[in-house]
C-alpha cells in the first residue's frame, strides 16, 4: 500500500465564540449535547483520523448533522480545524498562506456541489471553462479543453446552452466537467448526486465509475445513501455525531458492522446485488498437482469429497471426479495411449472474480461442484459453493437468499 495522498490526524472542530475554551470538556469525553447546553458551543468533529489513498474513491457517509460536510470542507480549508492536522501530498494545509491556499484550491483540487453551483448567466461552455479562465490561460485553450470535457461527459452540442435550459442531470454533468477541466488531482464531491432523480442518479454513478477507471483521480465523496456508498467507494467512513463509527472496505462494512449504528445502516442492504464473488470465494481444498491418474486417486482417497481440481504448471485445468478416474484406470488403453489427468479435467462453468453474487447464483446452483473463479487471463482465484452463498446471504432480506435457502432444503 502506497503513501496516503490525504492524511487527517486528531481532527477536532468546535463551532462557537471561543472553541479553545471548551476543548478540555471535549477531551474529557463530554457529550455533544452537554457541551452545547452548558457552553453554547457545537461539537462538529471529534478526533477524526483518516488516510485516503491516491487514486481511490473514499466515501464519507452519515445522516444529516453527522459532520460529513464539515469534514470535507477541512480538506480544502473552507473550514479551519480547532485542533488537528490535514496533510495533503506531504503539505500541511494549515501552514499555507493566502497565496499558497489560493494556488492549492485552484490547482490541486476541485469541488462538485449538490445544487450544481453553475453560473446562470454564463453558457455551458463558459461554465466548464471557468476554472481555467481564472488561471489566466489563453481563451482558445480554455474553450478547447472545455469542449473536450463536455464531450467526455456526453454533452457535446450543448456548449451554447444556459444552465436553466438543461435538466438536473445535465446540469450536474456540467458541474462534473467543470471540476475535471482544470485536471485536479483531488475531486471533492459533496452530496453531488443527491438532488437528482433515482434513474438519473444511477446514470451519474455509472459515469463517475467509468471516468474513474480512466482518470484515477483521488475522489472524496459525501453521501447519506449507503447503496451509493457501497457502489462507489473503495473505502467508506461512517460518521455519527462527529465521530467515526467505522472505516473499511464496502464488504467489511457490510459483513462486519462495528456497532449498532452501522448495523442499522446495513441491515436492509441487498447483499446479492452488492457483494462480489471475490469477497465470498474460498481456496480450492481438493487440489491435484500430479499428472498421474494413480497418484491422483491416492490423494483423493484421503479426502471426504469425491471430486478434485486439477492444476499443473501453475494453471487451473478443470475438475475431475473420483469415479471418472477409477473408470479410466480400470479401462484398458491402447498401446502407447496417454492417460493424462489434464485431458480428463472438465472445465464446466466458471466465474470472473468481480461477478456480483446475484449474477453468480445460476451457475452456483446448477453446478455439482463449487464453481471455480477464473479471471480473463485464465488465472485461478478460488471456488464458490452453494454453502458459501448461503452463509453470506443467510442474514440478508433479499430474494437471492430465499432462493439459495430453498435450493439447500431450508438450511
Amino acid at each position: 500500500m502506497g503513501e496516503p495522498l490525504i492524511r487527517v490526524t486528531n481532527l477536532y472542530k468546535v463551532f462557537g465564540k471561543d472553541p479553545a475554551s471548551v476543548m478540555a470538556r471535549v477531551h474529557a469525553g463530554q457529550s455533544k449535547d452537554d457541551i452545547l447546553a452548558e457552553t453554547g458551543h457545537t461539537l462538529g468533529l471529534r478526533d477524526i483520523n483518516l488516510e485516503i489513498e491516491r487514486g481511490s474513491i473514499f466515501v464519507i457517509m452519515g445522516l444529516s448533522g453527522s459532520g460529513k460536510s464539515t469534514l470535507i470542507r477541512h480538506i480544502n480549508r473552507l473550514i479551519d480545524p480547532t485542533e488537528g492536522s490535514i496533510i495533503v501530498d506531504g503539505v500541511d494545509v494549515m501552514s499555507l498562506d493566502a497565496k499558497g491556499l489560493e494556488d492549492y484550491r485552484r490547482h490541486k483540487m476541485s469541488m462538485v456541489f449538490q445544487r450544481f453551483g453553475l453560473l446562470p448567466h454564463r453558457t455551458v461552455l463558459q461554465n466548464v471553462a471557468f476554472g481555467l479562465t481564472i488561471q489566466n490561460l489563453p481563451k482558445a485553450e480554455c474553450e478547447s479543453r472545455a469542449r473536450e470535457w463536455l464531450k467526455t461527459v456526453g454533452l457535446e452540442g450543448y456548449e451554447d446552452q444556459y444552465p436553466a435550459q438543461l435538466s438536473g442531470g445535465q446540469q450536474q454533468r456540467v458541474g462534473l466537467a467543470r471540476a475535471l477541466c482544470t485536471d485536479p488531482e483531488i475531486l471533492l464531491m459533496d452530496e453531488a448526486f443527491s438532488a437528482l432523480d433515482p434513474l438519473i442518479r444511477s446514470g451519474m454513478q455509472d459515469q463517475l465509475i467509468e471516468l474513474q477507471d480512466r482518470l484515477k483521480k483521488t475522489i472524496v465523496f459525501i453521501t447519506h445513501d449507503l447503496d451509493e456508498a457501497l457502489r462507489l467507494g473503495d473505502k467508506i467512513a461512517i460518521l455519527k455525531d462527529g465521530v467515526l463509527s467505522q472505516v473499511g472496505r464496502p464488504e467489511e462494512i457490510l459483513l462486519n458492522p462495528a456497532d449498532d449504528y452501522v448495523e442499522s445502516f446495513v441491515r436492509d442492504v441487498n447483499r446479492a446485488r452488492v457483494l462480489t464473488v471475490d469477497v465470498v470465494m474460498q481456496p480450492a481444498i481438493c487440489r491435484l498437482t500430479t499428472a498421474n491418474i494413480d497418484e491422483a486417486l491416492k490423494q483423493m482417497r484421503g479426502w471426504t469429497e469425491d471430486y478434485a481440481y486439477v492444476f499443473g504448471g501453475g494453471a487451473y485445468h478443470g475438475v475431475v471426479t473420483q469415479k471418472a478416474l477409477e473408470e479410466c484406470r480400470d479401462t484398458p488403453s491402447e498401446p502407447g495411449a496417454g492417460r493424462s489427468l489434464r485431458d480428463m479435467a472438465q472445465q464446466g462453468p466458471s466465474l470472473p472474480p468481480n461477478t456480483i453474487l446475484q449474477d453468480a447464483l445460476p451457475a452456483t446452483l446448477e453446478s455439482d461442484f463449487p464453481v471455480p473463479v477464473v479471471d480473463a487471463d485464465g488465472e485461478y482465484h478460488g471456488t464458490l459453493s452453494k454453502a458459501d452463498m448461503v452463509e453470506v446471504l443467510s442474514n440478508s432480506n433479499d430474494d437471492a437468499a430465499d432462493h439459495m435457502n430453498r435450493s439447500e432444503g431450508g438450511t
